[in-house]
């Protein structure tokens, strides 16, 4: 039997002034291997707060968290992270880089101080080429990411997270400011990943349709608590019933 990759029991964070109450408030889920997660809710619900509670990016104030059996404390926060990638809202490149040097620096943290001194070892470079051709950007691979469009930013930002070898993927709002070409592009390299490498895939959306194509299952916060956990069939309807729109 597989162990879960992700479960959270009774995870409170710090209060929160301007909502007048904790960011997130008891929440408990379990995610397994190989899922394909959306997280789902209004503006302030808890979306993205969950999401980087997961690598540690935002400390949790009780309850536990544990990423593949292990709990996140500060002595196995960099061993978690190791096995974690992470797409952040709007991709958070280097958009002086090119696109190639933005997802080498997805190696940085498997590399000593020393060996960064002598540069990226050419089986990373090569790795790093065949990452963008795999997501259809081969021939953008030495243009400065400041020149991409934003869905080719985004897939720089996933090649980036995939050079890390990770068994679970996080991304936050990918789709966020894209058009829809580009959204389906974007769902459709992580859709890959799933169904080709079995990874475990949990991302926030604000787009229900996407959500229900995409995703297996989904988990509905409204005011820092999960109100809905379940698939994703009929999502628009139990949406709409879980949170007040």
């Amino acid at each position: 039997m597989k162990q879960p990759a992700i479960e959270c029991l009774d995870v409170e964070t710090v209060y929160s002034p301007s909502l007048n109450r904790p960011i997130l408030n008891g929440v408990s889920c379990q995610i397994n291997q190989g899922e394909f997660v959306v997280l789902l809710g209004l503006n302030g619900a808890g979306k993205s707060t969950l999401l980087r509670s997961l690598v540690g990016l935002v400390p949790i104030k009780q309850g536990e968290i544990c990423v593949n059996g292990i709990p996140i404390n500060p002595k196995t926060l960099a061993q978690i992270r190791r096995n974690v990638g992470m797409l952040f809202q709007g991709g958070g490149l280097i958009r002086q880089l090119s696109a190639i040097e933005n997802v080498l620096c997805g190696r940085l943290g498997a590399m000593s101080s020393r060996q960064t001194l002598f540069g990226f070892p050419k089986s990373d470079r090569r790795l790093a080429l065949q990452l963008l051709d795999e997501l259809g950007l081969k021939d953008l691979a030495y243009q400065k990411t400041s020149k991409l469009s934003g869905g080719q930013q985004q897939r720089v930002a996933i090649a980036r997270a995939l050079i890390q070898s990770p068994q679970i993927l996080l991304a936050d709002e990918p789709t966020s400011g894209l058009d829809v070409m580009a959204s389906q592009q974007v769902m459709d390299s992580l859709a890959q990943l799933h169904s080709e490498q079995g990874m475990t895939i949990v991302t926030v959306l604000h787009d229900l349709n996407l959500a229900a194509t995409y995703a297996q299952r989904a988990i509905v916060l409204d005011a820092g608590r999960i109100v809905y956990d379940g698939s994703c069939e009929n999502l628009q309807a139990k949406f709409s019933t879980a949170v007040s729109l």
